[in-house]
């Protein structure tokens, strides 16, 4: 029994710390948007020249608006357990 134990917390330490350090280096969210109106548009919408949208990073989309992240990847933090307040990585 005693082993089992032992294993069960080595597995477990093992789990929190994939998890601590994937949730810090990753990427934010990002969606497609118009910067004036803050409505969701396709991707493709974003990757022509036409500069009518940019990237919003993080926050959510609910009812075809964007809202709570920024345009600035720069200004979403991902945070996550074990993460610096300055930012992952």
């Amino acid at each position: 029994m005693r082993r089992l134990r032992s294993s069960t917390v080595v597995l477990g330490s093992m789990g929190v710390l994939a998890v601590a350090l994937t949730s810090c280096g990753s990427e934010p969210d990002k969606r497609c948007a118009d910067r004036q109106t803050s409505r969701e548009l396709s991707r493709e919408e974003c990757d022509d020249s036409s500069g009518r949208g940019a990237y919003y990073y993080g926050g959510s989309s609910s009812k075809g608006k964007v809202s709570g992240g920024s345009f600035d990847k720069a200004a979403v933090d991902r945070g996550g357990f074990g993460c610096s307040g300055s930012g992952g990585g």
